[in-house]
Parts: C-alpha cells; sequence; structure tokens
C-alpha cells in the first residue's frame, strides 16, 4: 500500500505508514468506524464514504473500482455540475453619485433584501454580494434535480423584483440585469 502523505510502500494490512505516521486506512468522516473494502456508505452512521466509484468506472481520483482511495485529513475536492446567477443594477453608479450615501446605503441594503429572498425562494446559496452586484449558486453544497431552472426562474424574479424597488425607492428607471450559467466545476466538500 502507498502512503499518500510521503509515497512510500507499505505493507498491504499496514493502518499507519512505517516512513511517516500517516493513517492508511479509510475511516468515515461522520463517525470515525473503519468500513469494510468497497463500501460506499457508513454501516454505522449511514454516511457517504468518498474514494469508492460506480461499478465499471474510476473514480474521480483515478482509484479503480472496488479500491478505496488514501485518507484525507482535509476537504474533500469533487466534480458537481453547478449554476451560477450573477445580477447586479444597471446605471447604479450614476444613481449613487445624484444621491445621499445615507440614500444609496439604504437603496443596496433593501436590494441585498430583496436579492436575498428571492435567490432563497429557488433553493440558491448567495455566494457573495460585490458592490451593486450579486453572486449566488445551485448545486453545492447540495444538488438537486432542477437546479438550473431555478436559477433561472430566480434571475428572472430577481430583475422584476428590482423594477418594484425602484418605484418603491422613487428611482424611477432603476433596473437589473443578470446572467446564469450552467456547467461541472470542481468544489470542496467540507471546506
Amino acid at each position: 500500500m502507498i502512503c499518500p502523505s510521503c509515497s512510500a510502500e507499505n505493507a498491504e494490512r499496514a493502518k499507519f505508514c512505517a516512513q511517516c505516521g500517516h493513517p492508511l486506512a479509510r475511516a468515515c468522516a461522520s463517525c470515525g468506524a473503519v468500513p469494510s473494502e468497497g463500501a460506499r456508505f457508513c454501516s454505522e452512521c449511514g454516511a457517504a464514504l468518498p474514494g469508492v466509484a460506480e461499478a465499471g468506472s474510476s473514480g474521480a481520483n483515478g482509484t479503480p473500482v472496488g479500491q478505496t482511495a488514501p485518507a484525507s485529513s482535509g476537504p474533500v475536492a469533487e466534480r458537481r455540475v453547478c449554476s451560477v446567477l450573477f445580477g447586479d443594477l444597471v446605471g447604479f453608479t450614476p444613481l449613487s453619485e445624484s444621491r445621499d450615501p445615507e440614500d444609496v446605503r439604504a437603496v443596496l441594503s433593501r436590494y441585498f433584501d430583496v436579492a436575498r429572498t428571492v435567490i432563497t425562494r429557488y433553493g440558491g446559496v448567495v455566494e457573495k454580494f460585490i458592490g451593486d452586484a450579486v453572486m449566488a449558486v445551485w448545486g453545492t453544497p447540495r444538488a438537486a434535480e432542477g437546479d438550473t431552472e431555478r436559477a433561472v426562474r430566480a434571475a428572472l424574479d430577481l430583475v422584476a423584483a428590482v423594477e418594484v424597488l425602484g418605484e418603491e425607492v422613487g428611482a424611477e428607471g432603476l433596473s437589473a440585469r443578470a446572467g446564469v450559467v450552467t456547467g461541472e466545476v470542481a468544489v470542496s466538500i467540507g471546506a
């Protein structure tokens, strides 16, 4: 068995590396139990075990089917299909230059509240606000069927909600634009 830490060769049934002491046995990240060879789920707590692939394929880390991946002490990288929404206010710079800074801050706070409400309503996670922009994701930390459609619906509702917000705060013509992209990404599970 090759040590994932120092690449030293060890006896097949060794539990720790003879050179660096790194654990060689795979353990459940949730409860610490050592699963049986080839198990996909922990028999003690039912948690999914990383490193075992579906039948007929190799795992994400290249581990052959039926073999376990080396134990890892940090977050696990995983490929997922995610949808990312990016939206921002149209013409916000001229609006902010023509208003009192406290009024601008109040408008932005309301916009952020509206964006957060719309995004969470459709199952998204606000990743960050940057100036007058919002970035949100679907597909991590949990993926669900229909994530892409919900992201698009959230984008459409966000654009409509900003128009209503503009009328409420006396900023006629306030509008937003939003885009959604879906694709395969690498995410760190447990980070």
